[in-house]
């Protein structure tokens, strides 16, 4: 809906209104600052929250200035390890969350279609997973602003994210194999955040990201540059086999995409391609 001087108006430090055709003037939660905009949405989430959201083209961060290039290695146990050592996970549900979660995803197994019970057992999964949700955005969002005002370039890895967890299940003529577990490695994929980490890097440094090719990054040694698969020991440890190098995989392959370095079947080394995205327009819930 468009946006008229005079719509929104403060009433206290926590509280606000904003004027909606149809329905008067509406309280809202006054969670952060709301900027000068030209539309705004309500909306409601699947926890049964309502939402007021205004539209707005956020400011890019500048960077510092000093050349430092930083590499993001995504991954599942690690859900971004930093070429300067550090190592990341975005956060889940506590234990207690997840027992409670599992719990009612079977009382929802057992209920009856239609019932009441069930669609109370359905809000309860939805808040549990909003909170999730919530968490997960949070997250980004911190990361990727201390990124973008920390280091001038920021290189990732350039990953098909919609086609790595597409299913496996196949067909009924041509089954797929180890289904279970793809969904599992599906799951965790989505929760660890890489989507939106990369996305809010793009929109809040603008010009400034890297993508590159993400071929035996974790096989390559960041000191000496031998690639070979015996390099990589587990998930966690890598040991070169040709200069005894030993660090964290992770931080070993955030590193090779810190430098570019992307080594192709025929021994190739592809350059990481800027990705110079136009800020879009963000919608600032409140």
């Amino acid at each position: 809906m468009a946006l008229r001087p005079g719509q929104v108006r403060r009433l206290n430090r926590h509280w606000g209104q904003v004027f909606i055709p149809k329905a008067g003037w509406v309280r809202f939660r006054w969670s952060r600052a709301v900027p000068e905009s030209r539309s705004f949405r309500v909306k409601l989430d699947r926890a049964g929250r309502w939402h007021v959201a205004f539209a707005t083209i956020p400011a890019p961060i500048n960077g510092p200035g000093t050349g430092q290039v930083l590499g993001v290695d995504r991954g599942v146990t690690v859900s971004a390890a930093l070429s300067t050592g550090e190592m990341l996970t975005c956060p889940r549900l506590s234990v207690g969350r997840q027992r409670r979660l599992k719990r009612l995803q079977r009382r929802l197994a057992r209920a009856r279609l239609g019932s009441n019970r069930r669609s109370q057992v359905k809000s309860a999964i939805a808040r549990l997973r909003a909170c999730e949700a919530d968490a997960r955005k949070d997250w980004a969002e911190k990361l990727s602003t201390d990124l973008a005002g920390w280091f001038d370039v920021i290189c990732v890895e350039d990953l098909r994210i919609t086609g790595m967890v597409r299913s496996a299940k196949g067909s009924i003529d041509k089954p797929g194999r180890g289904v279970r577990a793809k969904a599992g490695l599906n799951r965790e994929i989505l929760a660890s955040g890489w989507g939106i980490l990369a996305l809010r890097l793009e929109e809040k440094a603008p010009g400034r990201v890297q993508k590159v090719h993400p071929m035996y990054t974790s096989q390559r040694c960041s000191a000496c540059g031998h690639v070979a698969g015996e390099n990589r020991k587990s998930q966690a440890v890598f040991a070169c086999t040709a200069c005894r190098y030993i660090a964290n995989a992770d931080v070993n392959a955030a590193r090779n995409i810190a430098a570019g370095h992307a080594v192709t079947a025929r021994g190739g080394s592809p350059l990481g391609r800027p990705v110079n995205r136009e800020p879009q327009p963000a919608l600032l819930s409140t």
